[in-house]
């Protein structure tokens, strides 16, 4: 299950602040480790005290929240974020979102269009002004019927079931497909989920002219994670994030998990 330990890519802005938020409420959740990380580039010796300077302001920011801090040199952020998750074995890593998006919405710039094409990690993005509630209300899966997603559905099943959270399964009708045929392909994929754990799980149809009006169409709860699987066309164990998940993903109000191809 995602979450066991958390590395949040920290920078002194609001996307930063939204992502350390959202990094330290999934650890409450979970019960894992949180790590917080500065990147900085190589032969910066100003930028690396700025870096530690960064993390100092983190520390203040969750106050007796547990967590390591680490600065950490590399050319870039999203790649950076990237090897470091994989050297301390940190399964999810979190980003906010890129300045100068809409409010409570996401929007990709470049150290997060590296980590959900690149990344061998799951990685988590907060939406603009994001404040985490209190608790996980329910987890909310996209589904498409393909092998990636079937996989999600039994892991998404899982963690619903050890976090005690009910389990939703949506999919998009955006009026270019039969629809008696995606509602069949969610009731086999809520049928994979009980067959799997015992989770009885929600489904809905999502309908729209597009991703946005469908995302519209359904209710989304205050405490909601939303959670894509990688597009097939990803590597082993890597995040690609492909054209209709992207959309989902811009058009969401809520944090959105990415998993891996081959997430277990």
């Amino acid at each position: 299950m995602i979450g066991e330990h958390v590395i949040v890519g920290y920078t002194s802005d609001p996307g930063g602040r939204d992502a350390l938020a959202l990094g330290a409420a999934i650890t409450r959740v979970t019960g894992g480790e949180l790590t917080v990380a500065t990147i900085y580039p190589p032969g910066s010796p100003g930028l690396a005290v700025e870096a530690q300077a960064n993390l100092a302001h983190a520390a203040q920011e969750l106050d007796t929240t547990p967590a390591e801090y680490m600065a950490f040199e590399s050319r870039g952020s999203g790649r950076g974020l990237s090897v470091l998750a994989s050297r301390i074995r940190a399964d999810l890593i979190v980003a906010g979102s890129a300045g100068g998006g809409q409010h409570g919405r996401i929007a990709i710039g470049a150290t997060s269009d590296h980590l959900l094409h690149l990344s061998s990690e799951a990685v988590m993005l907060a939406p603009a002004g994001h404040v985490p509630p209190g608790e996980l209300d329910r987890l909310t899966l996209a589904y498409v019927h393909r092998p990636q997603c079937d996989e999600a559905v039994e892991r998404m099943a899982q963690a619903a079931l050890r976090l005690g959270v009910p389990l939703r399964l949506i999919t998009f009708d955006l009026r270019t497909e039969d629809q008696g045929k995606l509602r069949d392909d969610l009731a086999l994929a809520v049928r994979l989920a009980w067959e799997s754990t015992g989770i009885e799980a929600e489904s809905e149809v999502a309908e729209g002219h597009d991703v946005a009006a469908a995302m519209e169409d359904v209710t989304w709860l205050p405490g909601e994670l939303l959670v894509c699987a990688a597009s097939e066309d990803a590597q082993p164990h890597r995040v690609f994030l492909g054209e209709l998940a992207m959309k989902v993903l811009r058009a969401s109000s809520c944090p959105v998990a990415v998993l891996p191809r081959g997430f277990s």
